[in-house]
C-alpha cells in the first residue's frame, strides 16, 4: 500500500513539474512575444498600446498578481534601446551575412532594402524564398534561447563568426522569429512604443522611478516586491517610490521652448527663477565618499579628458557632503571677463586661442545631500541647500547665475542682457517645481522662439546631396545635404545636412524634382565641383548644382563645424521653413555671404520684448526681418541713392573724427613722453651695452644714454615670439575621431596623448562602438569592417602638420 501510495504521489509531482514548465514555456514562448509586437504595432492610440502590455502581463501572471516568466527579460525585448547590446553589424553588413547564408544575390537584397527600407523586412522576405536554410513552419524558440544567441552575437567581432551564429539561429526559426530577431539586433521593434508603455502598465510610478534611478531591473523587482507583500496581506496596494540611485545616472529634467513673456508667466504663476542658459556639455556629478562618477545628457560615462581639469576642485567645493548628485554644465569661462565660451570650445581648450580660459562646472541643480533625496522639494529649497553646502571655487566650480522674477520687465531685462553677451538664452524654473527626471516642465527662451523665428538665423542653400532614410521614410531621400558656392575657388562647399521641414506630400514630390545621381556614399565617385568631408558623402548628388533647388534654412544659430567646408560655418539645429522658387543658385546665399550672416549673428542684438501694454509688438534687431527686406528691395533708385549718399557722408564725418581724435591721442602721447625728465627718449643717445647695461643705477648716464633695444632686434625678438606662439598653438585635428591603439604600436601612450591634445578621442577596447579608426602596425582581422585601420606615421605627419594629411598611403584596411 505505501509502495503504491508513493508512486501516486511521484507521479502528481512529476505532472505537477511538467505543468509549471509548460506553463513557463508557453509565458515565455518568442512567438507570444512578436504577436504582441504586432498587435502594439497596429494600434495606434496611446492608451491602448498601455492596455495591450498590462493584459499580456495580467494574463500571464497567476492568481497573486506574479508574473509566470522572466518579466525582466520581456521587459529589456520590449525596450531594446534601453536595454542596449552592441552588435557591431550594419544593415549592409547583415544582407552580406544573410546573403551567404541564404545563397542569395547581395545585390538583389540592397536594392530590395532600398526600395522598402527596413532590414529585417527584407530579410524575412529573403528568408521565405531561401532553399538552402528554409524557415521552420511553427516556433519552438523560447525568450531565455533567443537571448543566450544575441548575447553570443554581441561577443563577436570577426564577420566568420558573425556568420556562424546567424546561421545557427537561422535554423531554429520561422519568418516571424527571423524578423524580431533582426529587429532586436537593430534595436528597432517598430511598435511605436516606449519605456512609458510598458512601466505605466506595471504601476503608476514606476516610469517615474525608472527615470529617476534608469535602472529597469531594480523598478521591476520592486514592483514583484510590492505585489508579493500585497498579495500576503489583503486590501494592500503599494506603489513604487520614486528615488535618485547613487551611482546609477539620473534622467535630466528638460525645457520645453517659450515663445513670448506671456507663455512664461502662464506656466510659472508663482514666479520663476530666470538661469542663463549654458551651452556646454551637460555633466551630471555623483559623489559618494571618495568616490565620483561623471555622467552625460545621454547617461553615459563623460569622457575622461573633458572632466580632467575640474575634478580636482570638486572634493574642495563639496567638503560636507558625503554623497551628492550634482546636475550642472563644464564648459570653458574667459578668465579675463569671466564669461562663457561658445559651444564646441571645450574640446579645444589646450589651443592658443583660448589661453586665457579655464574648463569650469556650473552647477545648477542639487539632487541628492547625505542620504537624503531632494527632488520632492522646490526649486527654492534646493537651491538654498546648494549654496549652503557647495562652495564656489572662481573659473572651476561656480553656481549658475539665477535670479528670481516676478515682473515681466524683469525679464525682459534679463534676456536684453543674455543677448549682449551672446549667450544662448534663458532657462525658467517654476519656483516651487519639483525636479521631474526627463519631464519638461523647465521653460527654455532662445532668439530663434522668439516673435515667431524673426531672430532666428536663416540662409538661402543650395540642395547638394541626399542620404537614404530609414524606417518610415525608407527608400526614400529624405536628409539633403545643403550648401553654397565658393566663389574665390569656384566650387561648392558644405554648410549643413537637413532632414526637418517638409512634410510626406513634398517629400515624394522632391524625388521626381531633385534630379539626382547615385555615388552610394562612394568617396571616389564625388564630382570635381563638389568639396565634402569625406564622413559626409551623400547616397546621392544632384546632377547639376546650377539648375537645382534653393531652400531656406533655419536654425538656432550659425555655428562653427570642423566637419563641413564652407569655412567652418554650419547652422545649428537645421529645418527648411521654404523652398525658394524665386531663387536661382546666382542670387542664393554665397560663401562671401555667409561669412558676413554668420559675423553680424555674433553681434548684439536689442530686443523689445511683448509687454502688458495695449502697444503693438516691437522688436529692434541689427538683422532685418523678410518683411523689411521686402520693403526696402521695393524702394525706388532714387530713395536707394540717396540713402547712400547720406551713408556715405556719414562714414566720411566718423572717419574724419576718428583721424582727429587719433591725432590727438597721439600728441597727447608726445606730450607726456617730452615731460618725462625734461628728455625724450628719441634725444637720447644709444648705450652700447643696452638692456645689459652694468650702469643702470648711475643716475647722470641713465639721462643721457637710452637703453630701449634697437629696431632690429625688436623684429627680431617679435619674430621669435610669434614663432613661439605658433608652435604651441594645437590645432583642431583629430575631431570627431575616436582612435585605439594596437598594443603592439611603440610609444603609444605619446600617440595617446598627442590624439586627445589635438582634439581625437582614445578609447582601449577595439570593440567600442565609438571606434572610427585603429592604429597598427599590422592588418587586425578581427576588427570591425567599418573601422579605419592606419599607420602610426599617418598620426606623426598630420600632427607636425597640424591638419589631417591624406591617409590613403598609410591605410591598412578602409572601412568598408
Amino acid at each position: 500500500i505505501d509502495f503504491i501510495l508513493l508512486n501516486k504521489q511521484t507521479v502528481f509531482i512529476a505532472k505537477r513539474i511538467v505543468f509549471v514548465m509548460a506553463q513557463k514555456l508557453t509565458t515565455d514562448a518568442f512567438s507570444s512575444f512578436w504577436k504582441l509586437c504586432k498587435r502594439l504595432s497596429n494600434e495606434s492610440s496611446y492608451k491602448l498600446k498601455t492596455s495591450l502590455i498590462k493584459e499580456y502581463i495580467t494574463k500571464k501572471s497567476d492568481n497573486s498578481g506574479k508574473y509566470q516568466g522572466n518579466l525582466y527579460l520581456l521587459a529589456k525585448f520590449l525596450l531594446p534601446g534601453k536595454e542596449k547590446r552592441i552588435y557591431n553589424v550594419k544593415d549592409k553588413q547583415l544582407l552580406k551575412y544573410f546573403s551567404q547564408i541564404f545563397k542569395t544575390d547581395l545585390k538583389s537584397m540592397t536594392e530590395h532594402l532600398e526600395k522598402q527600407g527596413v532590414v529585417s523586412d527584407t530579410v524575412m522576405d529573403f528568408f521565405s524564398k531561401s532553399h538552402t536554410v528554409k524557415p521552420l513552419s511553427k516556433s519552438n524558440l523560447t525568450l531565455i534561447e533567443v537571448d543566450e544567441d544575441l548575447e553570443s552575437l554581441s561577443k563577436e567581432t570577426k564577420e566568420d563568426a558573425q556568420t556562424a551564429i546567424l546561421k545557427k539561429i537561422s535554423k531554429k526559426c520561422t519568418t516571424d522569429d527571423l524578423c524580431y530577431i533582426v529587429r532586436l539586433i537593430k534595436h528597432d521593434l517598430r511598435t511605436n512604443c516606449g519605456a512609458k508603455h510598458f512601466l505605466d502598465a506595471l504601476d503608476e510610478n514606476a516610469y517615474e522611478a525608472w527615470q529617476a534611478s534608469s535602472d529597469l531591473k531594480q523598478v521591476i523587482e520592486k514592483w514583484q516586491a510590492n505585489k508579493d507583500e500585497s498579495s500576503m496581506i489583503p486590501g494592500l496596494k503599494k506603489t513604487i517610490s520614486i528615488k535618485a540611485t547613487l551611482m546609477t545616472p539620473v534622467k535630466p529634467m528638460l525645457a520645453e521652448a517659450c515663445k513670448s513673456i506671456e507663455q512664461a508667466f502662464k506656466k510659472c504663476p508663482n514666479g520663476m527663477y530666470s538661469e542663463i542658459k549654458y551651452d556646454g556639455e551637460r555633466v551630471q556629478i555623483h559623489k559618494d565618499g571618495e568616490k565620483f562618477q561623471y555622467f552625460s545628457r545621454s547617461l553615459k560615462p563623460v569622457q575622461p579628458h573633458k572632466i580632467a581639469e575640474v575634478k580636482d576642485f570638486i572634493p574642495k567645493a563639496c567638503p560636507q557632503g558625503d554623497s551628492l548628485i550634482l546636475d550642472g554644465e563644464v564648459l570653458l569661462m574667459d578668465s579675463n571677463t569671466n564669461q562663457p565660451l561658445p559651444f564646441g570650445t571645450l574640446g579645444i581648450h589646450k589651443k592658443a586661442k583660448f589661453k586665457d580660459a579655464t574648463v569650469c562646472y556650473v552647477i545648477f541643480d542639487i539632487l541628492q545631500f547625505n542620504d537624503e533625496n531632494l527632488m520632492k522639494r522646490s526649486v527654492q529649497e534646493r537651491r538654498k541647500i546648494l549654496q549652503d553646502n557647495v562652495t564656489e571655487i572662481p573659473g572651476r566650480i561656480v553656481h549658475s547665475e539665477m535670479k528670481v522674477v516676478t515682473k515681466k520687465q524683469e525679464l525682459q531685462s534679463m534676456l536684453k542682457k543674455c543677448f549682449a553677451q551672446n549667450l544662448e538664452g534663458l532657462v525658467l524654473k517654476d519656483i516651487k517645481g519639483k525636479y521631474e527626471p526627463g519631464k519638461r516642465h523647465w521653460l527654455k527662451v532662445k532668439k530663434d522662439y522668439l516673435q515667431k523665428g524673426a531672430m532666428a538665423d536663416t540662409a538661402d542653400l543650395v540642395v547638394l546631396g541626399a542620404y537614404i532614410g530609414t524606417g518610415n521614410k525608407g527608400g526614400l531621400m529624405s536628409v539633403f545635404l545643403m550648401g553654397c558656392y565658393d566663389e574665390s575657388r569656384g566650387i561648392w562647399v558644405t554648410v549643413t545636412k537637413c532632414g526637418n521641414g517638409h512634410d510626406d506630400d513634398t517629400l515624394k514630390k522632391l524625388q521626381k524634382q531633385l534630379k539626382m545621381q547615385k555615388i552610394s556614399k562612394d568617396f571616389s565617385k564625388v564630382p570635381m565641383w563638389l568639396d565634402v568631408d569625406r564622413g559626409l558623402v551623400p547616397d546621392y548628388v544632384i546632377a547639376d548644382p546650377k539648375n537645382s533647388q534653393i531652400w531656406e534654412i533655419t536654425g538656432a544659430e550659425f555655428s562653427q563645424s570642423s566637419t563641413h567646408t564652407a569655412d567652418g560655418i554650419s547652422i545649428r539645429f537645421p529645418r527648411v521653413t521654404r523652398i525658394r522658387n524665386d531663387k536661382d543658385w546666382k542670387t542664393a546665399t554665397s560663401l562671401k555671404r555667409l561669412k558676413v550672416l554668420y559675423k553680424e549673428s555674433k553681434e548684439t542684438t536689442d530686443v523689445e520684448m511683448p509687454s502688458t501694454s495695449t502697444n503693438t509688438t516691437k522688436a529692434k534687431t541689427e538683422k532685418k526681418s523678410p518683411k523689411k527686406i521686402k520693403e526696402e528691395d521695393q524702394t525706388s533708385p532714387a530713395k536707394k541713392e540717396k540713402k547712400l549718399k547720406r551713408k556715405s557722408e556719414e562714414s566720411t564725418s566718423t572717419l574724419k573724427n576718428e583721424v582727429e581724435e587719433d591725432s590727438s591721442k597721439k600728441k597727447k602721447k608726445k606730450d607726456d613722453d617730452d615731460d618725462n625728465d625734461g628728455t625724450t627718449t628719441k634725444q637720447k643717445k644709444a648705450c652700447t651695452f643696452g638692456e645689459k647695461c652694468y650702469r643702470t643705477k648711475n643716475g647722470e648716464h641713465m639721462k643721457e644714454y637710452s637703453h630701449e633695444k634697437n629696431e632690429v632686434e625688436n623684429e627680431k625678438d617679435q619674430k621669435m615670439k610669434e614663432t613661439t606662439d605658433k608652435d604651441k598653438e594645437l590645432c583642431n585635428v583629430f575631431t570627431d575621431m575616436c582612435f585605439t591603439i594596437h598594443k603592439d604600436v611603440p610609444k603609444k601612450k605619446k600617440i595617446k596623448r598627442f590624439i586627445i591634445a589635438y582634439d581625437g578621442d582614445v578609447v582601449d577596447d577595439v570593440e567600442d562602438s565609438d571606434v572610427t579608426h585603429i592604429i597598427t602596425e599590422t592588418h587586425i582581422t578581427e576588427a570591425k569592417a567599418t573601422t579605419i585601420q592606419v599607420q602610426p606615421e599617418w598620426v606623426w605627419i598630420c600632427v607636425k602638420a597640424k591638419k589631417l594629411f591624406k591617409i590613403d598611403p598609410f591605410l591598412l584596411v578602409t572601412a568598408s
